[in-house]
């Protein structure tokens, strides 16, 4: 199963850039949000999602108890 890598709260998606190394030589690169898999309630229902960190610490999230 291929990972989301997009927040299912806030919609954090990975940006691209340019890596500019110290010769200002410039790489086409990638920045991923650090997302986890926890299980949430939405709607009254128990569904296993992927969550950004900010969101789980802001408060953002109704984690499911076991």
């Amino acid at each position: 199963m291929i990972m989301s890598r997009k927040c299912f709260i806030c919609g954090k998606e990975p940006v691209v850039g340019n890596s500019v190394s110290h010769s200002n030589r410039k790489t086409k690169t990638l920045w991923f949000p650090n997302l986890q898999m926890i299980n949430i309630i939405v709607a009254g229902k128990k569904i296993k999602e992927y969550v950004c960190t900010k969101c789980i610490k802001a408060g953002k999230v109704a984690k499911a108890v076991r």
